[in-house]
């Protein structure tokens, strides 16, 4: 199981590794990683939310719980509990939009199809959605 602790260690790393890639010529990279870390801070949520020990991170773990091994962000939006107050601040709505359509199957899609400037608007829109997500789940 990944605790809710190793959850924000995994986000926060994720996010500086995005961060760092982009700074490098790296935007496919960036907005993969990215997504990533909305992605463990989301599950993050789940866990503090529902207040389990962890997240389930093997098959054996997953037994009983597969509805929660999913990497779609906005299905994992509303397991956290904050799909409604997100999409009530309008602006903030907007940098969701921008940092989830991120998918876990972009990590096949050909090299160069991601502008810098593209990236630099996902990170950016990722990093007020992070900054959302970590205030509301300070249970």
């Amino acid at each position: 199981m990944l605790s809710s602790q190793t959850l924000y260690e995994i986000a926060k790393c994720r996010f500086q590794e995005a961060e760092i890639l982009l700074k490098n010529g790296k935007p496919d990279g960036a907005i993969y990683l990215s997504g990533y870390s909305i992605e463990l801070m989301l599950k993050r949520t789940i866990v503090m939310t529902l207040n389990w020990d962890g997240y389930p991170a093997s098959k054996k773990e997953f037994e009983g719980k597969t509805s929660f091994k999913i990497h779609d962000l906005n299905l994992l939006l509303n397991f956290s509990g904050l799909e409604k107050e997100l999409q009530a601040d309008t602006a903030l709505y907007a940098k969701w939009q921008v940092a989830s359509s991120w998918e876990s199957e972009s990590r096949y899609t050909e090299i160069g199809k991601v502008t810098d400037l593209d990236a630099g608007d996902t990170i950016e829109a990722t990093r007020e959605v992070l900054n959302f997500i970590l205030a509301k789940s300070k249970l």
